[in-house]
């Protein structure tokens, strides 16, 4: 692990993937709608905790779904908005979530290209690349990160025979809520 969890306080800012993290992601298809969207068990717990060591908390998610035709930007806004909802239930918070739906991965927006990053940098000034975190579930979410200059958290939620030590992962865990209990 390339970083010290102690180290970790309010002027730390978290970026979390959402399929694969924070809920199931339903492998070659999409969540598609509210029915379709399930927490990771413990999630809840998870943000709640988390939202009291880190100053600012997005989720960044690419959503090439909605150009495909799969879904339309109003079922991601009612899936985010029920997210939304019930991690608030739980005294959790995400301060903010940024998703890209295009369908081509030169899009600057599109992970692991940085536009998100950017974006999320614009409207919350005080994310400092260098002092942020980015949970993902898959390569190019670490790559996002390396892309961005943050740290990295690989979840082996739908990839658990991606390699450890990697060059890419900074730090390794089963679940969200495993990461969050990393902070004693």
């Amino acid at each position: 692990m390339n970083f010290d969890f102690s180290q970790i306080d309010n002027s730390w800012s978290l970026f979390l993937d959402r399929d694969g993290v924070i809920n199931v992601e339903k492998r070659g298809t999409y969540v598609l709608h509210v029915s379709n969207f399930k927490f990771y068990n413990g999630v809840q717990i998870a943000l709640q905790k988390l939202s009291k060591i880190f100053g600012v908390i997005v989720i960044t998610t690419n959503q090439r779904g909605v150009s495909k035709g799969s879904m339309t930007l109003e079922n991601l806004h009612d899936i985010h908005a029920y997210m939304l909802e019930e991690v608030v239930k739980e005294n959790g918070r995400i301060d903010k979530i940024y998703f890209c739906a295009d369908m081509h991965d030169e899009s600057p927006n599109r992970k692991p290209n940085t536009g998100m990053a950017l974006q999320a940098q614009k409207d919350f000034p005080q994310i400092d690349f260098s002092k942020s975190i980015m949970v993902g579930n898959s390569i190019s979410d670490m790559q996002f990160a390396r892309n961005a200059g943050m740290r990295s958290v690989f979840i082996a939620s739908t990839d658990p025979e991606t390699e450890f030590p990697h060059e890419l992962i900074d730090a390794r865990f089963n679940s969200l809520l495993d990461f969050a209990d990393a902070f004693k």
